[in-house]
């Protein structure tokens, strides 16, 4: 994901789920009829990535992005087409080992997943 507007509409719009050291923002791809795709395929999942200052410098936050990058490739083909999904990096994601991350992220994707499924369409969603 690169455009602000993906990275937006994730984080106000989609279900919200978090972990110890990291935070998941989830928006299903039932919503996302109306996004243009830049010459993407449009089925495709998006995720992005927020590692903010508190986590460390660059080098530190570099380290984090990378791995949370590569837990969620593998991770990816499991998300209903069209899903936009963002990963906010907490300042404990910074000494974790890659299996803290993975049960962290494997978790705050389930609960997002959850509070998704169970979320009531409103007017703010189809605009």
């Amino acid at each position: 994901m690169r455009r602000s507007e993906d990275f937006s509409d994730a984080v106000r719009r989609g279900a919200r789920s978090g972990a110890r050291r990291l935070v998941v923002h989830l928006r299903s791809g039932a919503h996302t009829d109306h996004w243009p795709t830049s010459g993407r395929d449009e089925r495709a999942a998006l995720v992005g990535f927020v590692v903010p200052k508190a986590v460390g410098n660059a080098v530190r936050r570099n380290e984090v992005k990378r791995r949370l990058r590569a837990l969620m490739a593998q991770r990816v083909q499991l998300l209903e087409a069209g899903t936009r999904v963002v990963v906010r990096a907490l300042p404990p994601a910074a000494g974790a080992s890659s299996a803290d991350l993975a049960h962290d992220l494997d978790r705050a994707l389930a609960g997002a997943r959850r509070r998704e499924d169970g979320r009531v369409p409103t007017a703010r969603d189809a605009s």
